[in-house]
C-alpha cells in the first residue's frame, strides 16, 4: 500500500515522503496512530501545496536575511567600556552586550548566539564581528569601542 508519512518513522520514511509498505503495517500502526496516510490523489496534491508553501516561506526568510545583511553592514554600533593603559579593556565587551546596543540603538533584534565573537572584545577601536544570519547568508557587523570617560 502507497502511504504518504506524516511524520518521521525511524527505518521507513521521513515526513513528506510516499513510500509503499505492507498493508497491515500501514492499516495496523502508520494510519491507526497517526504517521501516515493513504496515498491518494487529495493527499498527494495536499502535499505538493504544503511543499510549494514552505518553498516560498524559505524563500521569504532567505529575502528577509539579506535585507538585515545590507543594514547591518552599514552601520556601525557604539559601546563604551572602561579600559586601562594602551587601549586593553577591563573585562571585555560581550556578544550579549553587543546584541543589547544594537536593540537600543537601532531596533535591530539579533540573537547573541549568532554573532561568531567568542572571547568577546578586549581592546578599544573598531572590530568586525561576524553575524550568521541565515545558513546561506553572513553579515559583518562593525563594533566601535570607546573609552568611558
Amino acid at each position: 500500500m502507497k502511504v504518504v508519512f506524516l511524520k518521521d518513522v525511524k527505518g521507513k520514511g521521513k515526513k513528506g515522503e510516499v513510500k509503499n509498505v505492507a498493508d497491515g503495517y500501514a492499516q495496523n500502526f502508520l494510519i491507526k496512530n497517526g504517521y501516515a496516510v493513504e496515498a491518494t490523489n487529495q493527499a498527494l496534491s495536499q502535499l505538493e501545496g504544503q511543499k510549494k508553501l514552505e518553498a516560498k516561506n524559505a524563500a521569504a526568510e532567505l529575502q528577509a536575511a539579506k535585507d538585515l545583511k545590507e543594514k547591518l553592514e552599514n552601520i556601525t554600533v557604539e559601546i563604551k567600556a572602561k579600559s586601562g593603559e594602551g587601549g586593553r579593556l577591563f573585562g571585555s565587551v560581550s556578544t550579549k552586550q553587543i546584541a543589547e546596543a544594537l536593540q537600543k540603538d537601532f531596533g535591530i533584534k539579533i540573537d547573541k548566539r549568532k554573532m561568531d565573537c567568542n572571547e568577546g572584545i578586549r581592546s578599544l577601536g573598531v572590530t568586525n564581528v561576524p553575524v550568521k544570519l541565515h545558513h546561506e547568508v553572513k553579515a559583518t557587523l562593525k563594533v566601535h569601542v570607546t573609552e568611558e570617560a
